[in-house]
């Protein structure tokens, strides 16, 4: 059996790709807003409020938000994004056959910041290097 991705997933593989690429770079913007709102508040110990009582973007301490909690909202859709993010990760990880630790280095890219912008071009053009070998050898 050979090692490497089948020639039969190249499809999925592009498909995933174009996924990643999207998903990288929004998880990093949002991983970006998340630096933003972990400064806020451990550093100054506020949070970012929207619509409360200065009426736009404020900086709050957090028992007195009357609006919207931009900072919580940050949290959640960030560790949403990197689920996909890492879904996308995964299957690329399986179907390209790559070793564990290039799995993990990738995943890093959700959790590093700027990383995810760095991968969001490394990794396609890996693995349009590994297709054009499949397509070549077909």
């Amino acid at each position: 059996m050979a090692i490497g991705p089948k020639r039969a997933d190249i499809p999925l593989i592009r498909r995933t790709l174009r996924v990643y690429k999207v998903s990288s770079i929004i998880t990093g913007i949002f991983l970006l807003g998340l630096v933003v709102m972990m400064v806020c508040r451990y550093g100054f110990g506020v949070d970012i409020e929207f619509g409360g009582a200065s009426g736009g973007l404020a900086l709050t301490d957090p028992d007195a938000i009357t609006g919207f909690n931009v900072s919580i909202f940050l949290l959640a859709v960030h560790g949403w994004l990197y689920v996909l993010y890492l879904a996308c990760d995964f299957v690329l990880w399986r179907l390209l056959r790559w070793p564990f630790w290039k799995f993990v280095w990738i995943a890093m890219g959700g959790i590093i910041p700027f990383l995810s912008f760095f991968f969001e071009r490394r990794v396609p053009r890996d693995v349009e290097a590994i297709i054009a070998d499949l397509e070549a050898a077909a």
